[in-house]
C-alpha cells in the first residue's frame, strides 16, 4: 500500500508515520529526514536546502523530487511505502501521480491556532533523534540518551507562524485534490497519539 500522510506542521505526521510503518512493515519516506540527512552530510543539495529550511520556507520542488525519486527506487519500497512531507502542493501531487499510485491519502485535521503552541514546545535530541516536549524534560536532558535537547530552528514561534501561513496557501488544496481522487481519509489529529492511531488503523482497514 502506498500512503501519503498530510497535515499542518506539528500535526503529528512524523509520530503517526513511525507507528504506521512499524505495524505495516513499510518504509517511512520522510522528505524532512532526507533533507536533514543531506544537510548533516554537507551535500550540495543539503547546503541549498538548509537556507530554505532555516527560514521556515519550503524547499523548491526540483530539489525535493530528485531526492524522493532516488529513495522510492530503492528495493525496500517495492511493496509500498508511506510518504511524509510530500507532496506539499498540487504541482508535486501531479508529478507524483505520473509515477506512483497513491492508495490512501491520510489527512490529520488540526486546529491551526493550537499548532504553534505545540510546535514551540517541541524539543529534539541532536544525538539520538528522540522528540519530546519541553514540559517532559524539565532538566533539558534527553530521557533516552541523556544529551541536551534543542529546539529546531524551524520550530521557533516566528518561523512556525510563517510555515502555517505557507501551509494554508499551498498544501491545504491537496485535501480537495485527493478527495476528488477518492482516496482521502480524514482523522482528528488533535486527539491523543493512541486515539489518532486507532482512527488511522480503522480507515486503513
Amino acid at each position: 500500500m502506498n500512503i501519503v500522510i498530510m497535515g499542518a506542521p506539528g500535526s503529528g505526521k512524523g509520530t503517526q508515520s513511525a507507528i504506521i510503518c512499524k505495524n505495516m512493515n513499510i518504509p517511512h519516506v520522510s522528505t524532512g529526514d532526507l533533507l536533514r540527512k543531506n544537510i548533516a552530510d554537507g551535500t550540495e543539495l543539503g547546503k541549498q536546502a538548509k537556507s530554505y529550511m532555516d527560514a521556515g520556507k519550503f524547499v523548491p520542488d526540483d530539489l525535493v523530487i530528485a531526492l524522493l525519486e532516488n529513495r522510492i527506487a530503492e528495493p525496500d519500497c517495492t511493496n509500498g511505502f508511506l510518504l511524509d512531507g510530500f507532496p506539499r502542493n498540487l504541482a508535486q501531487a501531479e508529478v507524483l501521480s505520473k509515477s506512483v499510485k497513491v492508495d490512501v491519502a491520510l489527512y490529520l485535521e488540526t486546529d491551526l491556532n493550537k499548532i504553534a503552541d505545540r510546535m514551540a514546545s517541541r524539543r529534539v535530541c541532536p544525538k539520538c533523534g528522540f522528540t519530546t516536549s519541553v514540559d517532559k524534560v524539565p532538566d533539558g536532558k534527553c530521557t533516552v540518551c541523556g544529551a541536551a535537547v534543542i529546539i529546531r530552528d524551524d520550530d521557533k514561534r516566528e518561523v512556525v507562524e510563517d510555515r502555517l501561513k505557507v501551509y494554508a496557501e499551498k498544501t491545504a488544496p491537496l485535501i480537495d485534490y485527493y478527495k476528488k481522487q477518492g482516496v482521502l481519509k480524514t482523522v482528528d489529529g488533535m486527539k491523543s497519539i493512541d486515539e489518532v492511531y486507532a482512527e488511522i488503523e480503522a480507515v486503513l482497514k
